[in-house]
Parts: C-alpha cells; sequence; structure tokens
C-alpha cells in the first residue's frame, strides 16, 4: 500500500487533482474522491469537467444508483469505493484511515493542514506494508519527492 503525501505550496488542488486523477484513469485504473464539505465536492465536479479543454474525464458525485459503479473517477463524502477503485485521493486534507484498504493514497495538505498531515505521516511510518512517499514543488513548480 502506497501512501503519497502531497503538500500544495505553488499550486493548488484544482491543477494537481485532475493530472493524478488522468494519470490513474489512463492506466486503467479507478479512483475515489473524497471531500467531507459539499461546496468542495460540487466544486470538484465542475472542475474535472472543465479543467483542460481538450481532455475529457469521466467522473460523477455519488448519485446513490446504478451509475456510481460505472465511474473511474467518483466524488464522495465516504470512502466506500463503489466504483470498485483501488485509489483513493483525499482532497479535503483530512487523513482518513480507510484510505488504507486501497492500493494507493493521494493525500493531499496545505498549510493549514500541515499538523494533522505530519501527525498521519508519523502514525503511519510504522505501519507495516504502508510505502510512504512525502512530495513537494521546487521553486519551478515541478514536484519532487523529499521522503
Amino acid at each position: 500500500m502506497q501512501v503519497d503525501f502531497y503538500h500544495l505550496t505553488l499550486q493548488p488542488l484544482d491543477r494537481v487533482l485532475p493530472r493524478i486523477a488522468e494519470r490513474v484513469v489512463g492506466g486503467g485504473g479507478r479512483l475515489l474522491v473524497v471531500a467531507e464539505s459539499g461546496d468542495q465536492r460540487a466544486g470538484l465536479d465542475r472542475l474535472l469537467w472543465t479543467y483542460a479543454p481538450e481532455s475529457f474525464l469521466p467522473h460523477a458525485q455519488v448519485a446513490g444508483d446504478d451509475t456510481d459503479a460505472a465511474q473511474p473517477v467518483l466524488i464522495s463524502s465516504a470512502t466506500d469505493a463503489i466504483n470498485a477503485a483501488r485509489n483513493i485521493a483525499l482532497a479535503d486534507g483530512v487523513w482518513r484511515e480507510d484510505a488504507l484498504k486501497f492500493d494507493r493514497a493521494f493525500h493531499f495538505f496545505d498549510d493549514e493542514r500541515i499538523v494533522e498531515a505530519r501527525a498521519a505521516w508519523r502514525a503511519l511510518g510504522d505501519r507495516d506494508g504502508v510505502d510512504r512517499r512525502y512530495w513537494k514543488q521546487n521553486d519551478e513548480g515541478r514536484w519532487e519527492q523529499a521522503a
């Protein structure tokens, strides 16, 4: 199980999440995007439709019907992988232990959530079978693995 911590400093989530989602779906995977706030989920839904005019990323918010299971990218407030996702993106900066049920977790956080992210990083350090990676942006905005 791999957990990628993405410290958002130069680029906001709006610029980073769509690229991650593209890579997951492009590789044949599925992604569950989790955010507690309904407003944030609605914003993520709009973002994934509009982030780049030349691309199309099939997705939906949880509707509670049969269409949820067919979505390559599903936006939800819960960590239930209705779409059979093996990848989870924690978009609201809140670590959830249920993320460890997936093959890969992307934990996005900004400076407002850095204390909680550090606590999660430390807690995962002693877990067997968990590979942690910490990504930060350099001065040019490129992502570099820092730990």
